[in-house]
């Protein structure tokens, strides 16, 4: 059996290269050597394999050591693997460079958390503090979030022996492959429990209510969203909390209409304010102001008080309150009204209905004819 290259001059690096060095390395040959860039090249599948078998070596620290110290090129590799695990794989193609054994144990960012919150106009528009109960999942206090009773503390996994992660090892075409994943038994920790905490019940986590005061600015409106950074769940392995989003809903209100930063209301008036004009007491969310309605107003008309809207939650001032005049035509008028509308009818020309003379009059009116 021919004698194996150097492992060194097989990746085409020096015998004091860094592990990056050695990475980048294995990662440029086997996508230059890989079987589906040399389609028909059977030298290729043969260089994969011994770039694979190479970097198998020299990228863990022990066999790397006992290779350099015994020159050994047929030093065991785990499994008889020629290859480091399917991980080294995808970094080779696709540069995600994560070590080894890291995965399972990283620092997790804990999960975010979603409220809504109902305000009224009245609130939106000053602005509002409210108290919110969050229910959500905390470290347990027993056990300090190790989930074990306290004195008690958790073992080394018997399967993974701590390192949170197993390795399986299949045949292929191109030699052994490793592929690692989680550890079933102890869920990536690397430690199990055997005298549970009697709280949590071994999880490490208890779900809670908190109460968390938010502040709503003036001039909110339905589909806002406020960010409370960190007031989500907590994360895991020292991860980062993940943050608590509140979505703002505003109640309908039952004088106002909200268009934006401008608020819309409809007073009555009557036909003849409308005729002669007037000054109209309207109400506002912040008090009442007087409005002057010119003579001669027509239904429909509306009159623009500027900035007395909404706050802007974006920018300075506040939008305008648009107040639509419902001209209301009177009923019920009483003999004097009418007549003194029927002058109002001559003098302008208008025909109008005449007063009713009743039978008799009706009548004469027809003998005298």
């Amino acid at each position: 059996m021919p004698e194996k290259r150097d492992y060194y001059e097989i990746l085409g690096v020096s015998r004091d290269a860094s592990l990056d060095e050695i990475k980048k390395a294995f990662r440029r040959l086997a996508r230059q050597y890989h079987p589906d860039a040399n389609p028909g090249d059977p030298t290729a599948e043969e260089k994969f394999k011994e770039i694979n078998e190479a970097y198998a070596v020299l990228s863990d620290p022990e066999k790397r050591a006992r290779y350099d110290a015994y020159g050994d090129a047929s030093a065991p590799v785990d499994a008889g693997s020629p290859f480091a695990g399917i991980q080294d794989l995808f970094d080779a193609f696709f540069g995600t460079g994560r070590p080894r054994g890291t995965r399972a144990r990283e620092p997790k960012r804990g999960a975010d958390l979603r409220l809504d919150l109902d305000i009224t106009l009245e609130e939106a528009f000053a602005g509002v503090e409210k108290e919110l109960e969050v229910p959500r999942v905390e470290r347990c206090p027993i056990c300090d979030g190790t989930g074990a009773r306290p004195g008690s503390p958790p073992v080394i996994c018997s399967r993974c022996r701590g390192s949170g992660q197993v390795e399986t090892v299949s045949d292929s075409l191109f030699g052994r492959f490793v592929s690692i994943r989680t550890c079933p038994a102890c869920g990536g920790e690397g430690t199990v429990v055997t005298d549970p905490c009697p709280d949590c019940g071994g999880l490490g986590r208890v779900r809670r209510v908190r109460r968390i005061r938010v502040k709503v600015p003036p001039g909110a409106d339905s589909g806002l969203r406020l960010r409370l950074p960190e007031e989500g769940e907590p994360g895991t392995r020292g991860g980062p909390p993940g943050d608590l989003y509140v979505d703002i809903h505003v109640r309908p209100h039952r004088f106002f209409r909200r268009e934006g930063d401008d608020l819309h209301c409809e007073v009555a008036i009557s036909f003849i304010q409308a005729a002669l004009g007037t000054v109209l007491d309207v109400p506002t969310l912040d008090g009442s102001v007087q409005a002057r309605v010119p003579e001669g107003t027509q239904p429909g008309a509306v009159i623009r008080l500027r900035g007395l809207g909404m706050p802007r939650l974006r920018g300075a001032g506040r939008g305008d309150l648009v107040v639509h005049l419902d001209v209301r035509t009177p009923t019920g008028l009483s003999p004097r009204e009418k007549e003194l509308l029927r002058e109002l009818a001559a003098i302008r020309g208008e025909a109008v209905k005449g007063k009713d003379k009743g039978l008799w009059g009706r009548m004469k009116e027809a003998w005298n004819s």
